[in-house]
């Protein structure tokens, strides 16, 4: 689903215009970048945590001439699923 598709999904389930879903989605992740950025996390109940966390810089190797490169140090955005999301997303489907 790309987020077309979740904006049509969303405006059908809430009964709303897709204009208006289209902004309220673009509010959220807006507001969910910029904590992010901040370094805060954002955590919504039974659906999971986003939050940031530090790589250490370590050494890695050039796959295709096997050669060690340095790789830099830096910030990962990581997501937590909560309970109920992954109880959803394992549900067995009926045959």
């Amino acid at each position: 689903m790309n987020k077309s598709e979740f904006i049509d999904a969303v405006a059908k389930k809430a009964n709303g215009t897709k204009a208006a879903t289209e902004v309220v989605v673009n509010a959220a992740l807006d507001v969910l970048t910029e904590a992010l950025a901040k370094g805060d996390s954002v955590q919504f109940v039974g659906f999971g945590t986003f939050g940031v966390t530090e790589r250490k810089a370590r050494t890695g190797r050039n796959p295709q001439t096997g050669k060690e490169i340095k790789i830099a140090a830096k910030k990962v955005v990581r997501f937590k699923a909560g309970a109920a999301l992954s109880a959803a997303a394992n549900k067995k489907k009926k045959k």
